[in-house]
């Protein structure tokens, strides 16, 4: 049977922020968690999914996604730029200023950012990296800078092996956001998740964004 998807539902300024973005930075030709999979092969330090997928992979509610968001701790940038080798280009991106992370430049531009990846300039993108800062090995949350924990804490694996971030950690950097997409993610996900969960998503969007309008969904 043909993967019914639920459309991805944008609004008139999405639209127009994406058409920016392709003028100015150039296409996506996202992969998918399947080509992700098989890029990251061999890479032997813990990789996870976040985003969209990620709720997609803990409720089983399809939807249109944009690209898929890979993400690992900052300490391990070097050993991604060693996995991925010459075949592929890699970008810092901090706030829309791009360099390239290679040998010339082995840091990137801020730990908290993004490394786009595609193979050449000629070519579109395939992967946003969101870099995760860590302390010391463990992960750390952008959102919420007291929470510090070790990676299989805040993560999950599914019965593909794939590691994704838990949904409720997910639905809280959403809350930020709080887009068409991210209340549909919070509305399938909601009911799914489990007490302690729940509490720790209804307390933590109250505490970092007070009358925020989940709560009253989270009551």
């Amino acid at each position: 049977m043909a993967d019914q998807r639920e459309p991805l539902h944008r609004t008139p300024e999405e639209v127009a922020e994406d058409e920016h973005f392709y003028r100015w930075y150039g296409a996506w030709a996202p992969l998918d968690p399947d080509g992700l999979i098989r890029f990251m092969a061999g890479f032997d330090r813990p990789w996870w999914i976040v985003g969209g997928w990620s709720v997609e992979a803990f409720t089983g509610h399809a939807r249109e996604h944009e690209d898929v968001d890979l993400s690992i701790l900052a300490c391990d940038l070097t050993a991604f730029r060693e996995h991925v080798g010459d075949d592929w280009n890699l970008w810092s991106n901090h706030g829309g200023t791009l360099r390239p992370f290679n040998d010339r430049h082995r840091e990137v531009l801020d730990v908290r950012s993004q490394v786009w990846v595609r193979r050449s300039a000629a070519d579109p993108w395939i992967i946003d990296l969101v870099i995760t800062p860590d302390q010391d090995g463990l992960w750390t949350s952008k959102r919420d800078p007291d929470h510090v924990a070790p990676v299989d804490d805040v993560t999950w694996v599914a019965g593909d092996g794939v590691r994704y971030l838990r949904p409720e950690v997910t639905l809280l950097y959403k809350a930020a956001l709080h887009r068409p997409k991210d209340d549909r993610d919070l509305e399938v996900t909601w009911p799914l998740l489990d007490p302690a969960p729940r509490e720790w998503l209804r307390a933590s969007v109250g505490r970092l964004y007070p009358g925020h309008p989940w709560l009253s969904r989270m009551a």
